[in-house]
């Protein structure tokens, strides 16, 4: 059983920046971020495995960075150039593997967080 806790969610105005932090309680090959938005899809935003490889959604390509200090299995989602299309809550989450096809999709029965809430005005 990994437990994952979510930090550093906030609001800010459109063009800002916020930085997400996750610790786990326990090592996972894989971590990332899911954010929900009523009304929307899922969506896996960015993840990355422990060797270090690092996978995007397209909608936050060269906006989002995360990175991660194995040691401390810990993992962080830096957003810059947010916009309102980002107000979401944001999910830690974790597995075995986190992407499929290209694409972030990690399962409901991985380890998720509780969230942190992103807002983000215009």
């Amino acid at each position: 059983q990994v437990r994952l806790v979510e930090s550093g969610g906030g609001s800010v105005q459109a063009g800002g920046s916020l930085r997400l932090s996750c610790a786990a309680s326990g090592n996972a090959n894989c971590m990332g971020w899911v954010r929900l938005t009523p009304g929307k899809e899922r969506e896996g935003v960015a993840a990355i495995y422990t060797a270090g490889g690092t996978y995007y959604a397209d909608s936050v390509k060269g906006r989002f960075a995360i990175s991660q200090d194995n040691a401390r299995n810990t993992i962080w989602l830096q957003m810059d150039s947010l916009t309102p299309e980002d107000t979401a809550m944001y999910h830690c989450a974790a597995d075995t593997y986190c992407v499929e096809h290209g694409v972030i999709a990690i399962s409901p029965t991985g380890y998720w967080g509780q969230g942190t809430e992103v807002t983000v005005s215009s």
